[in-house]
């Protein structure tokens, strides 16, 4: 079992930016891939970005060019810098994790993007 706990979502206005924080219950050599979905009212889930346990990654093309995603091996943490930020940015931001073909989910924190 995974536990994922999620920080740093928030009210942020167009432009600005804000760094969204996921920390892994246990080691996160462990797991093959941890990173960000989300999904905004009357839209799918969409991926955001995930970093692999070979330090790859991969970034949504919506975000792609204003979003990173890096991790701190020693803190078990994935973190999502959101920089440039939109109002269609503005969405629940759900951590998740695979590790041997289980996911887990953290509980969301809400990205709210607006003047």
């Amino acid at each position: 079992q995974v536990q994922l706990v999620e920080s740093g979502g928030g009210l942020v206005q167009p432009g600005g930016s804000l760094r969204l924080s996921c920390a892994a219950s246990t080691s996160i050599f462990s797991i093959n891939a941890m990173g960000w979905y989300r999904r905004a009212p009357g839209k799918e889930r969409e991926l955001v970005a995930v970093i692999f346990s070979d330090g790859g990654s991969k970034i949504g093309d919506p975000v792609k060019g204003r979003f990173t995603i890096s991790r701190d091996n020693a803190k078990n943490t994935v973190y999502l810098q959101m920089n440039s930020l939109k109002p269609e940015d503005t969405a629940v931001y759900y951590c998740y994790a695979l590790r041997n073909a289980n996911s887990y989910w953290g509980q969301g924190t809400q990205v709210t993007v607006s003047s």
